[in-house]
Parts: C-alpha cells; sequence; structure tokens
C-alpha cells in the first residue's frame, strides 16, 4: 500500500478555513476546577472521523472545534479529506497532533497553530502494520508508540525536531492463542499501547488472543522490552480493548469488549506486575441485545469510572471507592448510536460522547456525585470516533 500524501495546498487550505472565527477564542484565563487545582480549559477539539464506505464513514478526516464551553464547540473546519483518522494523539507540548489511520498502515503528523488551531500537514510514515488503531508518545517526547490492530504489530516511531516523523526503529510482533470468537479473535489484536503511572512500563491488551501483554520501556533505547512472563492471561473471549490506571493506588482498569465487563488489576509499579482483582458488567441484567464495550476513562480525582457500550448505546458509571474498588454501575444514554468513544475534558467535569453512528458528539456535566446530566447542544459531525483537547491556544 502506498503512503497518502499531504500536499502543501492541502495545508494552505486547511489553515485558512481554521483561521475563520479564531478573532472569538475564549480568554486565555479561562479554566476549569478539579477539586483544589485550577486545570487549563480546553481551547480547540480535534475529532478523528471515519471516512470510507468500508467504515460507514460519514466524515471527511480531522474536524477542528473552537471551545467556548460544555457543549459550545464552533467549527473550524476540516482538515482536508484524510482517511479513516481513527485515533489521535499530542505531544507533550501540544504544538504537534499525530493520527493513525484505519484500515490503512499509515501514520500521520501535524504542526499546530497554537492561535488559530490550524493543522500543517508534516507527512506521513508507515506504521509497520496494518489497521493502527492507538499510539502514543513517549514521556521525553522523543518517539511514538503504535498499536496495529490487523497485524498484532507494535512499532516504535522516532520523532523529529520539527515534529515529523522517523521510519520505525524498533518493530514487536506479538504472539498468542486466538480466542473463541472466530471473527473478532483471529490473531493477535493490540487495540491500546498507553503509558502507565511510573512511564517506564505498558501495558497491551490483545483482543484477539485474551491476553494483556507486559512492556518495560527503556528511554535510553527508545525500546521496548516484553517482560517475563510476557502476558496475563484474561476470561476466555473477554477481548480487552483499552486499560485505565488509577492515578495513586497499584491497581488498573481493563474494558473488555466482547463479553461487555470491566476488570481491576493489581498492578505492580515496581515489576509491572498484573493480577486479576475482580470484575464488574458494563451492561444492566435485564439488557439481552447485542452490545460491545468500547472505551474507558477514569476522573482525575479518581472517584469516578465510566465506560461506553456499544449496542445498548450508554455510558456506565462506576463509583470508585478509596481503596479502588468498583461500585455496581448506572447507566445513562450516550445521547445517540455507536459510542465507540468518549472523552473527559482536562479538569474530568464534563464527558463528550462520540456517538459513531449518529454523527453527533454529546456533552455531560458531571456532577460532584458521579451521575452524567446532559449539557448544551449536540455537535454534529460525520462518524467521530475520537476526541482529543488542546489547551494552548491563545486569545487573539
Amino acid at each position: 500500500m502506498q503512503p497518502f500524501s499531504l500536499s502543501r495546498r492541502t495545508a494552505l487550505t486547511a489553515t485558512a478555513a481554521l483561521g475563520l472565527g479564531a478573532t472569538t477564542s475564549a480568554p486565555a484565563s479561562a479554566a476549569v476546577a478539579s477539586g483544589s487545582d485550577r486545570v487549563p480549559a480546553p481551547r480547540y477539539a480535534y475529532v478523528g472521523c471515519y471516512t470510507t464506505t468500508e467504515r460507514g464513514g460519514h466524515g471527511e478526516g480531522i474536524a477542528v472545534f473552537r471551545v467556548d464551553g460544555p457543549g459550545r464547540w464552533h467549527p473550524m473546519g476540516v482538515t482536508a479529506t484524510l482517511p479513516n483518522p481513527s485515533f489521535l494523539a499530542l505531544d507533550h507540548t501540544q504544538s504537534y497532533l499525530y493520527a493513525v489511520h484505519g484500515d490503512l498502515d499509515q501514520v500521520s503528523a501535524f504542526a499546530v497553530d497554537h492561535g488559530t488551531g490550524g493543522l500543517t500537514p508534516l507527512g506521513s510514515r508507515p506504521s509497520q502494520g496494518t489497521n493502527p488503531v492507538h499510539l502514543t508518545p513517549t514521556p521525553d517526547n522523543r518517539r511514538l508508540l503504535v498499536a496495529n490492530y490487523a497485524t498484532g504489530t507494535l512499532a516504535v516511531l522516532p520523532r523529529a525536531a520539527d515534529g515529523s516523523l522517523q521510519p520505525a526503529e524498533q518493530v514487536i510482533q506479538l504472539t498468542g492463542t486466538p480466542g473463541p470468537d472466530r471473527t473478532q479473535q483471529t490473531g493477535p489484536h493490540p487495540h491500546h499501547i498507553p503509558f502507565a503511572p511510573d512511564q517506564r512500563h505498558v501495558l497491551v491488551p490483545d483482543k484477539g488472543t485474551d491476553r494483556i501483554h507486559r512492556l518495560a520501556y527503556d528511554a535510553v533505547a527508545g525500546r521496548l522490552t516484553p517482560a517475563d512472563p510476557e502476558a496475563v492471561t484474561v476470561r476466555s473471549g473477554a477481548g480487552p480493548r483499552h486499560v485505565v490506571y488509577h492515578p495513586h493506588l497499584p491497581l488498573a482498569y481493563v474494558a473488555d469488549e466482547l463479553n461487555s465487563q470491566v476488570t481491576t488489576y493489581t498492578f505492580d509499579r515496581t515489576t509491572g506486575e498484573l493480577a486479576p482483582r475482580s470484575w464488574l458488567p458494563t451492561l444492566p441484567s435485564d439488557y439481552t441485545g447485542d452490545s460491545t464495550a468500547a472505551e474507558i476513562q477514569l476522573t482525575p480525582d479518581a472517584r469516578q469510572l465510566f465506560v461506553s457500550n456499544r449496542g445498548h448505546d450508554s455510558i456506565a458509571t462506576y463509583a470508585v471507592r478509596d481503596d479502588g474498588t468498583l461500585l455496581n454501575p448506572r447507566w445513562i444514554p450516550s445521547g445517540g448510536r455507536q459510542p465507540r468513544f468518549f472523552a473527559l475534558d482536562p479538569g474530568g467535569t464534563t464527558l463528550y460522547a462520540a456517538n459513531q453512528s449518529s454523527d453527533t458528539i454529546v456533552a455531560f456535566h458531571v456532577t460532584r456525585d458521579g451521575r452524567l446530566r446532559p449539557v448544551g447542544r449536540p455537535v454534529s459531525t460525520g462518524s467521530p470516533v475520537c476526541v482529543i483537547f488542546s489547551t494552548t491556544g491563545q486569545a487573539r
């Protein structure tokens, strides 16, 4: 497969479109409160949208919005017609944005204009696998880690000084016995590759083999090294998808896609060892339809955990006890169909559900007791599947 190109004309068109309306940006001093800390308010939202017929896509690429408050988003334009930018990530300076392209084999880089939110393409590189689904910058901001779902590979791509990407310097082929689902579990299918809070370990949920791979990251060498044992086996047919870490306790929570449950694990931050502790369903006991779990996130104060359900089309909310255990969930409709993804704003006070099949992003205020209350008007954009926020925009 040949890399697609991001032309200078595309860059100029996107930048011009994104510049419209920038004079009404929110004040630079705007902030939201999270406990006793003041967290910068989001200035711009970047939305990855499915574009291809194979994915039932109605989007055009990366949609950009100026954020003036919960549910108050103003469209700023679309960065060209990029195929399936299915997951996005900002580097630690928020000066560069990166996208993987679902069903393809590419990772793209963009420079971010802090004044307008505009994106200037910096080219693309092979992801060293097919259907990359997640990417994350390394703690030192020098590289990107990429998970390739279809081919079961992980790649480490260096970043150049100008934010562009260099060819991969390491590729790891995951192994494991496929799970019992003959359609969804045909081999290793890594779906998530975030760093643990210690910034030295990486857990990779593998939906295809019912395993969670454990790796250590060497910042000096820029390499991933499989741990011993290399993986933890989970319930047969669970299909682990995404993981989130407790910020203070040695715990990790995993959304198991295929059997719609959330599993709590103890996680040793010294050794990276992982052990199952408990699990709870993500669906009500009286729901008999088809559904799969998707995104999982924890509020910054670690008092609430959320999981989205595609089919049941809901957000499951779990109160988190002081010891990290979860209480039985409550549910609220996601406000649309197929919430493949949701995002919390930087302060954890607003949840945005990206409803892929109804072309909407719906905002919910997170109350003090963890309940979700719809706020503002739904945002319309084609097939949203990822939302990230920039907090560095400047008033003009």
